[in-house]
């Protein structure tokens, strides 16, 4: 993907996020607690997780990791799409010359699951966001649930994957690992039935779109071998030690460079990473959007000779802007690049997104520069305020 289109996905992520609930979700449903106001709340968690909280340990830990990461997940979906023949040794070599996190890489080996996460970016946000602002709690909640799975008598070893509980530190723990070491099995399951009678009025986020048939229990489609690229898991325990773990024992880290831009959803997360302003600037793009899109609508109302009335009022009051255009420093023109760049972004849907108040200030001085050109040449432009 090129990397001219980086700055309209972080927007379209922004806007996505606030405006697509997540998965799919019955009509009329309430909009989920805001990460913004407060901490996630134990309902949402359990929303959140409930469609991967039976999957491997290792894979739900690249999940969760790579969640943090929204726009490298779009980037590395729409790659492996348009690259389904390259697997296994080959695509590790080929994710060797990628710039994206390393978690965001593994999941290339596992296509399903990076598609899904790709194409239900509201609850991939959520549930990255969640991860960062209190990983613990996560990690309780998968277990949590698949406590009420196995309780119901859903989660059980099979060919494709072993289940066995231990007990660390006092404290008993489900682990769920591939039978075989290097191939994957990604379990589909129904998550409103499989942990038993949902327990809240709010049911929990879907994988799949409405109408999709759930089979009784857990199935597994064909299994994926991924090789060296899968590194990392989770550490349970007792104590406070529930991590999630990048191999060799490390404890996972966020790196803000691979955020790319997209904004937090919890204040003290955007506060913890030195990205208070996120948030305020994709507000300020969408209310440049809606004063824009306004504008357009009185327009389009109009007929010609309103058109005309709105132009020559439009005119008349160019002289100010004029003087203020001769008066920037170095005597430069104000408005003439900016304002053909605004001009060339105007098809986009975003156009504007970047910068609202930039954006703005390009408008009008584009209109005072053409107005002193005009003067310049010698074909009037009285009224617009002409030469001085």
């Amino acid at each position: 993907m090129s990397r001219a289109h980086a700055p309209i996905l972080v927007v379209a992520l922004a806007v996505l996020s606030a405006n697509v609930p997540g998965l799919a979700q019955p009509a009329g449903a309430p909009a989920a607690p805001s990460t913004a106001a407060s901490a996630v709340s134990q309902q949402e968690l359990d929303r959140l997780l409930a469609p991967i909280a039976l999957y491997p340990d290792a894979l739900i830990a690249q999940i969760l990791m790579a969640s943090t990461y929204p726009l490298e997940v779009v980037y590395a979906a729409r790659w492996s799409k348009e690259h389904p023949d390259i697997k296994g040794k080959a695509l590790e070599a080929e994710m060797q010359k990628r710039d994206w996190a390393a978690e965001v890489k593994a999941l290339t080996a596992v296509p399903q699951v990076l598609n899904q996460m790709s194409e239900n970016i509201g609850w991939m946000q959520k549930l990255g966001d969640a991860v960062l602002a209190d990983q613990k709690a996560v990690l309780e909640t998968v277990q949590s649930l698949r406590a009420k799975a196995q309780a119901a008598g859903n989660l059980k070893s099979t060919p494709e994957q072993t289940v066995r509980t231990e007990v660390q530190e006092s404290k008993s723990v489900i682990i769920i690992e591939p039978t075989q070491s290097q191939t994957v099995y990604v379990p589909t399951y129904d998550p409103n039935s499989i942990y038993g009678p949902w327990w809240y009025s709010y049911p929990p986020y879907y994988m799949y779109p409405p109408g999709y048939y759930y089979p009784p229990g857990l199935a597994f489609a064909s299994g994926v071998f991924w090789g060296a690229v899968i590194a990392g898991g989770i550490t349970w325990g007792g104590g406070g030690n529930w991590n999630i773990n990048v191999g060799g024992g490390g404890n996972w880290g966020h790196h803000v460079e691979h955020r790319r831009g997209v904004a937090y959803g919890d204040n003290k997360v955007a506060q913890k990473y030195n990205r208070g302003g996120d948030r305020q600037a994709v507000q300020s793009r969408e209310q440049f959007r809606a004063r824009a899109d306004s504008g357009r609508s009185q327009l389009q109302g109009m007929d010609r000779s309103q058109l005309q009335n709105r132009a020559s009022a439009g005119n008349r009051t160019g002289g100010a802007g004029d003087r203020v255009a001769s008066r920037d420093a170095g005597g430069r023109s104000s408005g003439g690049a900016s304002t053909r760049d605004f001009s060339s972004r105007g098809g986009s849907g975003f156009s504007g997104a970047n910068s609202g108040s930039s954006t703005r200030q390009a408008s009008s001085r584009g209109s005072s520069s053409r107005g002193s050109m005009g003067g310049s040449r010698g074909g009037g432009g009285g009224r617009g305020g002409g030469r001085r």
